[in-house]
């Protein structure tokens, strides 16, 4: 077997279903799918008998401990050369397989996500903030000649041998994927983008719902440098100045003291950015109005998810990672 793909699941059969469908439209069929039911009152177990016939499947139900730690249950039943760790939430075009393959061979990788045109507005905008240059996804990187690519467990491989010799994904709520990435290095592996072995991703639902993973984004930020401290870079400060900076001119508006002009230059920037990419959507302009939120949400939620974190774990001593805001936020 060549590949095992993982995907840990809470709550989401329609999801599933999609994702299935998707991989049994492959023409590549060397691979096995693995599905980690973590604790779901809404389970899937019908959803994955639909495709016992056309996918090689296991099907586990276990109790809820997280997504980390059901990637590692998974893991521990695979029978790939290479483990392969999606979210429940994507689906794979076709060719998927066949991109990772022209690349081959690597100790571990990633591929980028893309929009489905299924998408509502909302979910588009959330995507369009999550991979713009005028936000952190400029920081993920998509460019296969970076000196360095950390890739997210949602469109995530490495081969077997080497994610048991890293004793896999770590007891971390927030960052983990990040978190292996750099274990990867430390341990002398290399990990490669696969620009061409992308996933669409569909995230979150609303606003709110994306808020909160940004925010336990910046979280992470600070869990990987208490345990990495030269994962911290300057550039991963940015969202926090942003935060930092929104607040400064609020108050000096308040008081007449400033202008908003920065804010609304960028936000011009973004939603221009967002019509150019989303032009042939007939609701192109709705969808770059919701990109603005968006862009501002991701960079507020997760500078302000880093400024919580830092002060909590670095200046008063006296915070953690938080379990239960994990179970309830991570896959919401």
């Amino acid at each position: 077997m060549k590949y095992s793909l993982i995907i840990p699941v809470y709550n989401r059969p329609a999801e599933v279903d999609e994702l299935l469908q998707s991989l049994a439209k492959q023409l590549f069929t060397d691979f096995e799918v693995i599905i980690v039911e973590d604790g779901s009152a809404q389970g899937c177990q019908d959803v994955v008998q639909k495709y016992a016939d056309s996918l090689a499947l296991k099907y586990f139900y276990k109790e809820n401990s997280g997504p980390g730690p059901s990637r590692n249950y998974g893991a521990a039943r695979a029978q790939g050369e290479y483990l392969i760790f999606l979210d429940s939430d994507v689906m794979v075009p076709e060719g998927y397989f066949e991109a990772i393959e022209q690349e081959l061979p690597a100790d571990a990788f990633g591929g980028p996500d893309r929009e489905h045109p299924s998408f509502t507005p909302v979910q588009k905008a959330i995507s369009y903030s999550m991979t713009s240059w005028l936000t952190t996804g400029g920081i993920r990187g998509g460019r296969k000649s970076m000196d360095k690519f950390y890739p997210r467990s949602f469109n995530m491989g490495i081969r077997k041998d080497v994610f048991e010799r890293l004793g896999g994904f770590s007891a971390m709520r927030f960052g983990e994927d990040i978190d292996l990435s750099i274990r990867i290095f430390e341990a002398g592996f290399t990990c490669r983008l696969f620009p061409e072995a992308w996933v669409w991703h569909k995230r979150r639902t609303d606003l709110g719902k994306f808020f909160r993973q940004v925010h336990n984004s910046g979280i992470a930020r600070i869990n990987l440098y208490k345990k990495h401290p030269s994962s911290l870079r300057p550039v991963h400060l940015l969202p926090a100045l942003f935060t930092i900076g929104c607040a400064l001119l609020a108050l000096g508006t308040i008081f007449h003291r400033a202008s908003f002009s920065p804010v609304v230059f960028y936000a011009l920037l973004v939603l221009i950015d967002s019509l150019v990419q989303h032009k042939r959507d007939k609701e192109a302009f709705y969808i770059a109005i919701l990109s603005v939120g968006a862009a501002f949400v991701q960079l507020i939620g997760y500078g302000t998810g880093f400024l919580r974190a830092w002060w909590e774990r670095c200046v008063v001593r006296t915070g953690g990672e938080d379990l239960q805001a994990y179970k309830d936020n991570f896959y919401k």
